[in-house]
């Protein structure tokens, strides 16, 4: 029991930036942009989050300054695909690319450093629910932020006049034109919003998660949360269910070596990302689900007047 609540209750912080940058990405795909940098957007956030923590001790301003800098790589992205129209994919590995570069870059002198992560809240009464008190009553402010900020874009996304609007511009922009919207603003915007949110997960990740800096720390983070937009078939609610199933297998790592089961330790580490492909297979073979979820410009480029 002991162990199942460890991990049950680390997965709520494990599953953090995982769903922060989901749910970036999510809303990016909505407008049809499919946007393949959150890894280097993740890693240069993680970077300069951790470096600013390291400096001034403040986790709001290393947080400010994370999500400032992935924007700013963001804006590079949506420049290449909205005003030259380049390929979506080939523009996203490349600032991915730039990202991973400059986070090696600037991270280099901070080297093995580490932090004092804060601790969490405790909420007077429920925490001490037996079980359910830990888990559910005993984390950092950034995992409930994070669960309200996902209840809040299902509310957006499927009831309110902007959430119609990105719709729209994700299924047909050319109608969305018609229409009198300006698609190339809010493509532009829900880019910028998937560089903020995948800032605020790089920054978790350094600073309050694994509060040590070494080059390569984010792990491949930013491609689970882009297979988890997958696995969710563009839905909030299962991006955040996949965001929690995979941050509690990526703590049976650890509680596989406390129970001495003998599985080697190599194998528990890369089961994450073998599920992720098995999960990725399974959800693309029922084409109907994909084809009536998925945005039907994602990956199209636009023009107005085209």
């Amino acid at each position: 029991m002991d162990m199942i609540v460890f991990i049950l209750t680390g997965a709520f912080a494990t599953a953090t930036p995982l769903l922060l940058a989901a749910l970036g990405e999510l809303v990016t795909e909505k407008s049809g942009v499919i946007n393949l940098s959150v890894e280097g957007m993740m890693a240069l956030a993680a970077a300069m989050g951790f470096a600013t923590v390291y400096t001034t001790g403040s986790y709001l301003l290393a947080f400010a300054v994370a999500a400032g800098l992935a924007m700013l790589l963001s804006i590079v992205f949506a420049a290449l695909v909205l005003i030259f129209s380049a390929n979506q994919v080939a523009s996203g590995l490349a600032a991915g690319i730039l990202g991973l570069g400059l986070s090696a870059l600037l991270g280099r002198e901070y080297e093995s450093f580490t932090l004092q992560a804060p601790s969490g809240l405790s909420v007077p009464n429920l925490s001490n629910i037996p079980v359910l008190g830990s888990i559910l009553f005993e984390q950092d402010i950034v995992v409930y932020l994070t669960v309200t900020t996902g209840l809040c874009l299902m509310w957006i996304i499927q009831h309110s006049r902007a959430g119609l609007i990105l719709r729209v511009v994700g299924e047909d922009p050319h109608i969305a034109h018609n229409l009198g919207f300006n698609v190339l603003r809010v493509r532009f915007l829900a880019i910028l919003f998937g560089g903020f949110m995948a800032g605020l997960a790089g920054a978790y990740a350094s600073t309050i998660l694994t509060p040590i800096w070494s080059q390569g720390m984010i792990l491949g983070r930013g491609w689970i949360a882009l297979a988890l937009v997958v696995f969710g078939t563009w839905r909030v609610l299962r991006v955040m269910i996949g965001a929690y199933l995979f941050g509690a297998l990526l703590l049976a790592d650890l509680a596989v070596q406390t129970l001495n089961l003998g599985i080697p330790s190599q194998v528990m580490t890369s089961m994450p990302y073998v599920m992720t492909i098995i999960v990725l297979a399974i959800v693309s073979r029922n084409a109907l689900r994909i084809k009536l979820n998925a945005p039907v410009s994602l990956g199209q480029s636009y023009r107005p007047g085209q």
